[in-house]
């Protein structure tokens, strides 16, 4: 029971002086698993805060595994996408919990432009976990092959969140 307790209290006392985001100057690392229709793979993501409420950033994607169907027709330009982002981070806005950040954003990258909802919880001051939603708004192309769909579909993200 003494070891439960002890446990108990580590626990509340990270959770309470960890912080989501801390305005300007604020830097997240992000590195998660991005799962989409016919293909699974890794995202990173960096957010630096200009604002209060504002951060701007870049992240990047690298589809690993394929569906049998795109295997060999899907090449490294169709695998990969690069994105410039901007964040409205609004967590302390709600005022849900000081370790939980949602932020909502634009996107613009090499398949399309686009939005994403995100949310972030922190565990202590320097790590976390993240997921995100994103969705294409404005896709280059319209008439896209099934491997150039990659990235120009709706797409989720997972995975641990690092303050810098």
């Amino acid at each position: 029971m003494k070891k439960l307790l002890v446990i108990a209290a580590l626990i509340a006392f990270s959770f309470g002086h960890s912080q989501a985001y801390s305005g300007k100057g604020d830097g997240k690392f992000q590195v998660g698993a991005n799962f989409q229709d016919n293909g699974t793979g890794l995202n990173v993501s960096y957010d630096y805060g200009i604002g209060e409420n504002i951060s701007v950033g870049v992240s990047s994607t690298y589809v690993l595994g394929l569906s049998d169907k795109l295997t060999d027709e899907a090449n490294f330009g169709d695998r990969y996408d690069l994105r410039v982002r901007f964040n409205a981070n609004i967590g302390n806005v709600l005022a849900i919990d000081d370790n939980f950040d949602l932020y909502p954003g634009l996107s613009l990258g090499l398949k399309n432009f686009g939005g994403h909802l995100g949310a972030r919880y922190f565990f202590t001051s320097g790590f976390g976990l993240y997921t995100e939603f994103n969705v294409p708004f404005a896709k280059y192309d319209t008439s896209l092959t099934a491997e150039q769909k990659l990235h120009n579909q709706f797409t989720l993200n997972f995975g641990a969140v690092f303050n810098l």
